[in-house]
């Protein structure tokens, strides 16, 4: 049997904020509200009239003005301006039969401020100001100036009803303006937590790509120099041949392995501690790559010269990228390809060139699957740190990759 929780019942200060904030036009229930407050205003006004200023006791059409100067009150948060107008035009008659004056006031007051905490500021002191002068003009009309000395005097309720009327209005312009504000900083932040899981779904999937691709297409080179080995000449197996090109393929596997360990380590990490990030590989990682295109039978020769001050996003970016190229050189530029590595600072920038003699199909820049993403991944590669690169075929025959990725403003973030 599952508890049962019971609602928490908010407070009357809680209740009466959540009342001034809220726009009376989107309030619930809010045609039964103003009727029964018409009905309290209506019994109210009765009172008034039957036991105060004895001497202006409403007479039978007094009474039905009276009574009828509340029942537009119904729809006043629908139309204010047109209920005010309704009750404007039933009180006028009611005090020009000189009947009781207090009684009809708060329903008045009811109908102006429903107009001032709805309508422009503008409109609302335009109508306080042509209701004073309409009432104005019926007392000086069919009653005496001392009851229009009186109704001037009683005016300051009208005016303050106006002034609290429009501060109510622009306190719930305020309020909305920060609720707005609010959900505007929460859509950023929804916006931005979405940016950033798909620049680390896009950062995830280059890292897979550049190790998966890079390891299967040096297993696939091994194992067809081993494949070769035994159809060449059955009879007469080369034993250390085909041992080592196993032995290969089995340090490959080890390598990938611990790569694709410390991948998952690094995701794992992110996903309990946030931005936490593992160690990032480097340019000192370039020569293993060399080595491991050269058992793939690769013939590479490397030149790299760097300082010690290469940002690390930097140093991870041109590994990510020697790695794509030397794996798409080894899969398309044809058997024992020719490649040349060049790694080296010049003008405050980290240049690099992978460039093969392009005997196969591509050569580095391996696109003729026609959907690969090697040279989007290396692109992305070189923009995340603020560089370029530039891919295609060499004039002379083969295939160059060239990238140049800035230390200045790699620095500068980092710092």
């Amino acid at each position: 049997m599952h508890p049962t929780t019971t609602p928490v019942r908010p407070r009357l200060g809680e209740r009466v904020t959540a009342t001034l904030t809220r726009d009376p036009r989107t309030a619930p229930h809010a045609t039964r509200n103003d009727a029964v407050l018409a009905a309290v205003l209506a019994g109210l006004a009765a009172v008034l009239a039957a036991f105060t200023d004895t001497l202006r006791h409403p007479d039978a059409l007094g009474w039905t003005l009276l009574l009828a100067a509340h029942v537009p009150l119904v729809w006043r948060r629908r139309r204010p301006l047109p209920v005010l107008a309704a009750v404007v035009v039933l009180v006028i008659p009611y005090h020009a039969l000189d009947n009781n004056h207090g009684a009809p006031v708060p329903a008045s007051l009811v109908a102006l401020y429903t107009v001032t905490v709805t309508q422009r500021p503008a409109r609302s002191i335009l109508v306080g100001a042509a209701g004073l002068a309409v009432s104005l003009t019926v007392m000086l009309t069919f009653g005496d100036h001392k009851q229009a000395s009186d109704l001037v005097r009683t005016y300051g309720w009208v005016l303050a009803v106006l002034f609290i009327g429009i501060d109510v209005r622009y306190y719930r312009q305020y309020v909305a303006s920060l609720v707005e504000r609010a959900e505007r900083a929460e859509r950023t932040r929804e916006e931005e937590a979405r940016r950033r899981v798909a620049e680390e779904r896009l950062r995830i999937a280059r890292d897979l790509h550049d190790l998966l691709a890079h390891t299967i297409t040096l297993i696939g080179v091994q194992t067809s120099v081993a494949a070769h080995v035994l159809a060449a000449d059955p009879e007469r197996l080369d034993r250390e041949t085909i041992a080592k090109a196993l032995n290969d393929i089995a340090d490959t596997c080890r390598t990938a392995r611990g790569e694709l360990r410390t991948t998952l380590e690094v995701l794992r990490e992110q996903g309990a501690a946030g931005e936490t990030r593992g160690p990032l590989p480097g340019l000192d990682g370039v020569p293993d790559l060399v080595e491991a295109a050269r058992l793939a039978g690769a013939r590479v020769t490397q030149t790299v010269r760097t300082g010690e001050t290469t940002p690390p996003a930097v140093g991870a970016a041109a590994y990510r990228i020697v790695q794509e190229a030397l794996t798409n050189a080894v899969r398309h530029a044809g058997a024992e390809p020719v490649v040349r590595v060049e790694v080296y600072e010049e003008q405050g920038a980290l240049r690099l060139a992978v460039t093969d003699d392009g005997a196969g199909d591509t050569g580095a820049g391996g696109s003729s699957d026609g959907g690969g993403f090697g040279l989007v991944g290396m692109r992305e590669r070189a923009r995340s740190v603020g560089g370029t690169l530039d891919a295609g075929p060499r004039a002379g025959g083969g295939f160059e990759v060239t990238a140049v990725l800035p230390l200045r403003g790699a620095l500068e973030g980092a710092g």
